[in-house]
């Protein structure tokens, strides 16, 4: 008996659905995504077992760095910077602080921390990018008090940022090795100002919140 043929075909899938999806997913991935800001300094913030989140937008940040400068040498204390993720509110901001030239302006805006004295920012903000790369991490916002002024540098900054925005929120984070009394100066110039409610950002310590949650069973 003779074998009989059985006709090859090729087999067809259309990709056009899984093609699709991963449209989808990806826009979805790129519309829901928070791109990481730039940091002058590193700061390992230290860990908690709480883990209520900071708001993303109307956030004014206050980082406060280690105790080592960019040098590595000890400062005796931590410096502080700003970020503020606002561009047109920030430009409001800057306003209200410093004068600048329009060139300045444009450049202080897109930096996305701020941290210089303001007797220096005019000169920091017309030198290269990479010159201010270098330079911020060695200055700061200055929390001394300026004579014949009621504010410091550092609260007129807060008080800027709060008369642009009334509902602005105040984060502050530092590094699990900054001086405790650099941040403790920074606590007591927001109570000065009245400014008693803000966030602490730290990291999720995951073996002291599953202990805490133990003891409360």
């Amino acid at each position: 008996m003779g074998k009989v043929k059985v006709e090859k075909k090729d087999t067809f899938i259309d990709m056009t659905p899984m093609s699709d999806v991963m449209t989808l997913l990806l826009t979805f991935f790129m519309l829901t995504s928070t791109f990481v800001k730039s940091e002058p300094v590193k700061v390992n913030t230290p860990g908690s077992v709480s883990d209520m989140k900071v708001p993303e937008n109307g956030v004014l940040t206050i980082l406060v760095s280690p105790e080592k400068g960019a040098n590595g040498k000890p400062t005796g204390e931590g410096q502080v910077f700003m970020s503020y993720d606002n561009t047109h509110e920030l430009a409001q901001i800057v306003d209200m602080v410093a004068s600048l030239t329009p060139e300045q302006k444009k450049t202080f805006v897109s930096e996305s921390t701020f941290g210089v004295p303001l007797d220096q920012l005019g000169a920091y903000l017309s030198k290269s990018a990479k010159a201010r790369s270098e330079e911020l991490p060695k200055m700061g916002i200055p929390l001394d008090s300026i004579e014949g002024q009621d504010m410091t540098e550092f609260q007129q900054w807060v008080n800027a940022a709060r008369q642009v925005n009334p509902k602005v929120r105040i984060a502050l984070k530092s590094d699990a090795n900054t001086p405790y009394g650099t941040v403790k100066k920074v606590m007591s110039e927001l109570q000065d100002m009245d400014e008693s409610h803000y966030y602490m950002i730290t990291q999720l310590d995951a073996k002291k919140a599953a202990e805490a949650a133990s003891k409360e069973n």
